[in-house]
């Protein structure tokens, strides 16, 4: 054991021997807890994309996945789950509060999304945050083999590489951003915004969704830390380059295609849109409750157009599912709170009985309801305010095989730069969403199938495991400290 992992560290792994060529670090493992019919609790892999598509090379390069179990408080032993090495991280109950639902998700996301809601930026905060980062790159220095690969995921780790650097130089590491980077005007608000972009350079590749929250971040580095950049790169004092570049995440494209392809999938489709009363259209929202995701805007849109009588309730209805999401966060209540009056007020002003215009569903559902659910709907319906991706959107491309429905599409979503053929609207024009909705419901079913066909031959082309793939086929190739690359010109 290193002399430069704290005791925490020392005491999680002791006696564990165990290195891996191949690690993933992410705020999450890849597993969820399950309590089986006996009473004991079970580990069993998570449902994600980004678990879908790291397990395979877990697994064959002998890796291993460090990350939070969710539980504040709990120091488990590292251990083993269909061949991929886990390793727990304990993250102690002041510090959910302090660096996940404070740093992370109360000052960071929002600044991260437009400022959508208002950042809180607190000193004790930031501390919790740079000391759960320092534990995670110690357990990834210790766990690492020599000349390793290491991968950290997302916002809540943005000082991980850096850190992690100046344990193990030797490393190969990659970081990649799920949401947004915001520009300038955004990110300079931060008060420890040199720290964060320092904290990334410790990368050797920096990869976002989008080819502009690339460029904000090389503009940043340039301005912020007085680095030389030329295009995607950006060039160090001590000789290190750090490429920063896009890397548009997907999904598991044929997964989600067998899926909706299964008669039991397409009855359990006819089961909803009769539990429906089998109008001519189902309109469907599929979206964490999260602030972000721009659900009153797409809510009251389709609730205007039944009060105004161009839409009847009897031929169109809305369905929204809303996943619970960070309930402890005070603006996540109020959100919650918000949704309901929204959907009892439409309903009240135009329902009928057994006719409800908006089906609200609190709560989560398997892949296979979902893909029931995108089967069932003629207009999927994804408006967020800012979103680094949003796979949903690619989800329901993928279970449209038969080159059908109709997707309307957040022009501030990453997944608009790749749907380029969906219907795309700003989330805040109401009026325009309005239009955009009637368009999608109305088009010709000819002009719909051009859409999805191009749309379709998009997703199962550029796949979760092409986008793995890319990623770490780049970080192979980067040079080693000092390599022979051009420097720009001063």
């Amino acid at each position: 054991m290193s002399d430069d992992v704290s005791e925490t560290v020392a005491r999680s792994l002791r006696g564990h021997e165990q290195s891996a060529s191949f690690v993933v670090v992410a705020n999450r493992l890849p597993v969820d807890r399950v309590q089986m019919p006996d009473g004991s609790t079970a580990w069993r892999t998570s449902p994600g994309g980004l678990v879908t598509a790291l397990e395979p090379v877990l697994r064959k390069l002998g890796g291993a996945w460090i990350g939070w179990s969710g539980a504040p408080d709990e120091e488990l032993d590292p251990f083993d789950l269909d061949g991929v090495q886990l390793v727990p991280i304990p993250i102690f109950d002041q510090e959910v509060g302090e660096y996940y639902e404070g740093f992370s998700n109360a000052t960071l996301w929002p600044l991260y999304h437009d400022v959508i809601a208002t950042p809180e930026f607190h000193r004790e905060w930031w501390d919790s945050y740079v000391a759960v980062n320092r534990r995670f790159a110690e357990y990834a220095a210790v766990i690492a083999e020599k000349d390793g690969v290491v991968w950290v995921q997302d916002y809540q780790l943005q000082l991980v590489p850096q850190m992690l650097r100046e344990l193990r130089p030797d490393l190969r590491i990659g970081f990649f951003l799920h949401v947004p980077f915001p520009p300038a005007e955004l990110f300079t608000q931060l008060p420890w915004r040199r720290r964060i972009l320092e904290g990334l350079l410790g990368a050797d590749i920096v990869g976002f969704q989008t080819t502009g929250a690339a460029q904000n971040f090389v503009r940043l580095v340039r301005q912020r830390v007085g680095s030389k950049t030329h295009r995607d790169t950006i060039y160090l004092e001590n000789g290190r380059t750090v490429t920063a570049k896009a890397f548009p995440i997907s999904i598991d494209s044929v997964y989600f295609e067998n899926l909706a392809r299964k008669p039991s999938t397409q009855a359990r489709a006819d089961e909803i849109r009769a539990s429906l009363g089998n109008p001519k259209f189902v309109l469907l929202g599929v979206d964490r409750l999260d602030y972000t995701k721009g659900m009153p805007q797409r809510l009251r849109a389709f609730g205007e157009l039944a009060q105004q009588g161009i839409l009847d309730p009897a031929d169109a209805v809305f369905v929204q599912v809303a996943p619970p999401s960070r309930e402890r966060v005070d603006q996540y209540r109020r959100l919650r709170d918000e949704i309901d009056r929204i959907v009892g007020r439409i309903n009240g002003d135009v329902g009928r009985i057994g006719q409800p215009p908006i089906t609200y569903l609190h709560s989560s559902y398997p892949r296979e309801e979902m893909a029931a659910l995108y089967r069932a709907a003629d207009v999927m319906v994804v408006t967020p305010l800012r979103d680094g991706m949003n796979l949903v959107a690619k989800e329901y491309v993928a279970c449209r095989y038969e080159d059908t429905g109709a997707l309307v599409l957040s022009e501030f979503a990453g997944a608009s730069a790749e749907l380029k053929q969906a219907y795309l609207v700003n989330p805040y024009d109401i009026n325009g969403m309005k239009a955009t909705m009637l368009k999608a419901i109305s088009d010709p079913p000819k002009e719909k199938a051009k859409r999805m066909r191009a749309m379709r031959r998009q997703v199962m082309e550029h796949d979760v495991d092409k986008w793995a793939q890319g990623f770490l086929e780049d970080l192979e190739t980067v040079l080693e400290p000092h390599g022979k690359r051009t420097r720009p010109v001063d």
